[in-house]
């Protein structure tokens, strides 16, 4: 933290969670809770409390939402405090620059990041500040994660105070986000926030790295710390806001706006279904006398999926001592192989899925994997046949420019064989209606049900927790990880044809 305190304060924060955001020696800090705690103000003034310091141009720092009309209450909340200082703070409001400047160099841009492919704009630049309006409105981390490689200074203190006998501290690098806990980011803003620690507690990684300013190799401790905000700490709310808050009927929607609760349904396209006690089952051989089939989705810069799946007959088996009896033609998900790069999360966990980077890997080396993992699943007894085609994402079956062989054809090549999948009209809707009516019927007990086995890691960190489409609430987000709800969605829709058609003439009638 700096040594010398601003030059002029004007905004003092009130008690609690304000002055925690304010003052806590933290990188990641998230501050969450109800509506109206005045997360934003605090976002602002963490800025601004370096602002006049000395460090001039090299702090610099990025607001992102994910639209511009998004950034509006910032843009009007800063222009309510900043002016207050007097030190000659302009906003500039083009649409190449809106960003705040300050006549010492320091600047506050303001900026929309609604998708990976936007991080170009960013790429190259250097932002010791970053923040992040509403986290939860962005579906996967992927955003958060490659706006990291900006967080950071060329700042030297020996070599850029302004005064050189009197050296400044090193310029902080920080990340403030403001949340509440709905919206399509719900479930990855959970594990990776709260579920790790209590509010309030700080989580430190430690990483051995190279330091390139002594050349030499150091331990290195990021930290991070989830605070609550509360809008019973905001004075300056009206009686009125918080009794439309009370007076709000849909449960989620309150225990997430009112209570600041992440112990809700975020309003995703299964996560109000799904059940962990009855979805996921033990592992078991699979019967003689069931069918088994497998579906595909195909990824090379994205991840790619096979799942290996079953068709019960309706008879009881025997499942770890206890008696199981799964309605006829409902699906067990057995086995997978999901083709998703590795990453280290910032709290230090190997991350396969909850990022969008695949493996690269050529046709022919996952037709291998999916033959490796058939023969590895015959020779441990998990099933005493081998595996029926089942459909695949027919982007396989188009001839590739690059080569004479199509996907398909390639990977038949290896023994690998696939049919096409349902992609008419109406099918991804379709598909999603009939996985939330198998997964219905597994907790009734009644009619064909959908389950999974618990070794299938990739559908359980997934599928369950995938959020609804913005512009189309009958479909799920295409912008989220959703490789293994496709290679699914393939298998479910194949193994229920008659009942899609019915469901199709249902729609085309409405």
């Amino acid at each position: 933290m700096p040594n010398r305190p601003p030059k002029k304060v004007i905004w003092k924060p009130l008690p609690g969670s304000q002055c925690l955001a304010l003052s806590a020696p933290v990188d990641h800090i998230m501050i969450d809770g109800t509506r109206g705690g005045g997360k934003t103000d605090v976002q602002l003034m963490r800025f601004r409390r370096y602002v006049g310091q000395g460090y001039g141009g090299f702090w610099r720092g990025v607001i992102v939402g994910r639209s511009y009309k998004a950034l509006d209450d910032i843009v009007a909340r800063s222009k309510r405090w900043f002016p207050k200082f007097g030190d000659g703070a302009k906003f500039k409001a083009s649409q190449s620059s809106y960003k705040w400047v300050w006549p010492g160099g320091e600047e506050l841009l303001l900026r929309v990041m609604e998708k990976p492919e936007d991080y170009e704009k960013f790429h190259g630049q250097e932002f010791p500040f970053i923040g992040w309006n509403e986290l939860t409105q962005w579906a996967t981390s992927e955003c958060y994660d490659l706006l990291m490689s900006c967080n950071r200074s060329s700042f030297l203190p020996a070599e850029h105070s302004p005064d050189p006998d009197n050296p400044l501290p090193e310029l902080p690098l920080m990340v403030i986000s403001t949340t509440n806990p709905s919206g399509p980011g719900h479930n990855w803003n959970k594990k990776r926030f709260v579920d790790i620690a209590p509010a309030g507690k700080i989580v430190r990684n430690t990483t051995r790295i190279f330091n390139p300013r002594t050349q030499e190799e150091e331990d290195v401790t990021k930290t991070q710390v989830r605070l609550f905000s509360s809008y019973k700490e905001n004075r300056y709310l009206a009686p009125s806001y918080i009794a439309d808050l009370n007076n709000i009927t849909d449960p989620n929607k309150r225990k997430a706006w009112l209570e600041g609760d992440w112990n809700v349904t975020a309003g995703g396209a299964l996560d109000d279904i799904w059940d962990n006690k009855i979805h996921i089952v033990p592992r078991f051989p699979i019967p003689d006398n069931w069918q088994t089939r497998r579906s595909h989705d195909w990824g090379s810069s994205h991840p790619f999926s096979t799942g290996f799946w079953a068709e019960s007959n309706g008879e009881e088996i025997e499942v770890d001592g206890e008696k199981y009896c799964f309605p006829k033609g409902s699906l067990i998900r057995f086995a997978e192989d999901y083709g998703a790069e590795g990453r280290k999360d910032p709290n230090g966990q190997i991350d396969y899925y909850g990022h969008n980077h695949g493996l690269k890997l050529p046709s022919g080396e996952v037709a291998q994997r999916v033959k490796d993992l058939e023969e590895s699943l015959l020779l441990l007894g998990w099933v005493s046949k081998s595996v029926d085609p089942g459909p695949a994402d027919n982007q396989i079956f188009d001839v590739n420019d690059k080569e004479s062989d199509s996907i398909a054809e390639a990977m038949a090549k290896k023994g690998v064989r696939w049919e096409r999948s349902d992609k008419r009209k109406g099918s991804r809707k379709n598909g999603l209606q009939l996985m939330r009516d198998m997964l219905q019927n597994a907790v009734k007990n009644e009619g064909p049900g959908l389950f999974i086995m618990r070794n299938c890691k990739a559908f359980i960190n997934t599928v369950p927790v995938l959020p609804r489409s913005e512009k189309d609430p009958d479909d799920v987000e295409t912008t989220a990880i959703d490789h293994v709800y496709d290679e699914a969605r393939y298998m479910v829709l194949d193994a229920r044809p008659n009942y899609v058609t019915e469901l199709s003439k249902l729609e085309f009638a409405t």
